[in-house]
């Protein structure tokens, strides 16, 4: 279990936002916790010199794609990509230098899954290469998948079965809690319970986290398998909660 370091996009520049404000319809609505003034290529530079592979990078929306491509160049097959992805952009960006692309919405259909697209994404760049977004919000006593930047719920809840069926056709799995992403308010513990429990290959939780002691938690939570994403507490995106260097060195002890 480990640390993975993020980059999220919007509007070309390196942000933190409250996940559930994002709304196509209601822009006005985004609440920003951070927006930096530094380049994605200093952020997956740091993450290099530590060695923090498997980070994602994320656009947010359009406008994204110079700011991706400069982190990518700084660090050639360091990082996921995602965001957008579809069977048309994916080998573009695996050339661009993303170690896998990350996709979701391009898997979904009115709310359904379209396993033959997931096939054919991972027909193209290979299943070591493809990381399967099942990003979520929680609807009753479920995990329901979310897609279009945590906008829409799909039919699909996260299960054990889901996880096994889709676990074919990729390496690792990306979910963002998005009713607590931003908000610095405890991680979802449920979710990253079943996820420990459930996932048959590596997956990576992200949401809520507020302090190292949620890697910890994280960690039994998940039995060792559940890595974790920190974004809006950690000092280098305007956090206080945890610094750069304890997560560093949270991976040199514990990778």
């Amino acid at each position: 279990m480990k640390f993975r370091p993020c980059i999220d996009l919007h509007n070309g520049k390196v942000k933190q936002i409250v996940g559930s404000t994002l709304n196509d319809s209601s822009p006005e609505t985004l609440k920003e916790n951070f927006v930096s003034e530094r380049p994605s290529s200093w952020f997956a530079t740091l993450f290099r010199q530590h060695n923090m592979r498997g980070g994602h990078i994320i656009m947010l929306g359009p406008g994204n794609e110079d700011a991706a491509r400069q982190a990518l160049k700084a660090w050639p097959g360091g990082m996921q990509v995602g965001g957008g992805i579809t069977e048309h952009n994916a080998s573009q960006w695996i050339d661009a230098g993303a170690e896998a692309v990350i996709v979701t919405s391009w898997c979904f259909s009115q709310g359904e899954i379209l396993i033959e697209r997931i096939q054919r994404l991972r027909d193209l760049v290979g299943r070591q290469r493809l990381v399967l977004d099942l990003s979520c919000r929680r609807k009753g006593d479920d995990f329901f998948i979310v897609t279009d930047r945590w906008q829409k719920f799909t039919n699909v809840k996260i299960s054990k079965e889901t996880l096994e069926r889709l676990s074919e056709y990729c390496f690792e799995f990306l979910i963002h809690a998005a009713d607590v992403e931003g908000k610095c308010r405890g991680i979802e513990t449920e979710l990253v319970e079943m996820l420990g429990q459930w996932s048959p290959i590596p997956t990576t939780y992200a949401g809520g986290a507020r302090s190292l002691q949620d890697l910890h938690v994280v960690k039994e939570l998940g039995n060792d398998r559940i890595d974790l994403t920190i974004g809006s507490a950690l000092d280098i995106f305007g956090g206080t909660g945890v610094t750069f260097e304890e997560v560093a060195r949270f991976n040199r002890e514990n990778c």
